[in-house]
């Protein structure tokens, strides 16, 4: 079992419910091979907590940049909220120590995954959320956001973001993604993302991570449309 206190000291802020934090460390794997109604995994709180860094951050950098438009807001606010960035966040504050696995991951030594590093990061997130609210959640995460990240090149392009830009240029298209296919077992997913513009096809993408599917597939398109990346 994780040690509770030490990643509650590492991370600063400690836990009314610590069953919170339990469940924002434990992996699929583990829920799996011990049974979903003995312990409740991470990807709830992964779900939440992407929509709570979503608001944190674009708040961040809307107030701090108040001379970018929506498509430079967009692109700075991808280099920080993506799987490179999150992963290197967890790995700030040793995430993959504290993670409760199955055996298989922990054999395969998935703690170290970039994808699984950045759902757990944003379940810790969710679990400080649900715990103490925003604020508390805020202060958690922007010092992540604050710091002065090189991103590469590739992670800094926020292909989704540019392609709803210039997708709701014509109101009369509707733009989706769609998970068509999940294969391996559930502590090493690849998904597969249709990319529907109306009822068409418009870009595919493959991935460890649903995120980076869609953001492969969006690419996709903008590369069919001719727009230079």
């Amino acid at each position: 079992m994780a040690d509770l206190r030490e990643f509650e000291e590492k991370i600063k802020y400690t836990y009314n419910d610590k069953s919170l934090l339990v469940e924002a460390l434990t992996h699929s794997s583990y829920a799996n091979e011990t049974g979903r109604k003995k312990r409740a995994c991470n990807e709830r709180m992964e779900f939440l907590g992407d929509a709570v860094l979503s608001i944190i951050s674009a708040d961040y950098f809307y107030t701090k940049y108040p001379e970018m438009d929506e498509g430079e807001l967009s692109k700075i606010r991808s280099s920080y909220v993506c799987t490179e960035a999150l992963s290197e966040f967890a790995r700030s504050i040793e995430l993959d120590k504290y993670l409760i696995m199955g055996k298989g991951a922990l054999l395969s030594n998935e703690m170290h995954n970039d994808s699984v590093l950045e759902n757990a990061f944003e379940a810790v997130i969710a679990s400080i959320y649900l715990d103490s609210g925003m604020d508390e959640a805020k202060r958690f995460v922007l010092p992540f956001l604050k710091t002065d990240r090189k991103a590469s090149s590739e992670a800094f392009k926020d292909y989704k973001s540019l392609f709803q830009i210039i997708i709701q240029k014509n109101p009369d298209e509707v733009f989706q993604y769609k998970i068509v296919k999940e294969e391996g077992p559930d502590h090493a997913k690849i998904y597969t993302v249709n990319l529907y513009v109306n009822s068409n096809v418009v870009g595919q993408g493959v991935s460890t991570s649903k995120k980076g599917a869609e953001q492969a597939a969006a690419k996709q398109a903008l590369e069919l449309m001719g727009i230079e990346l």
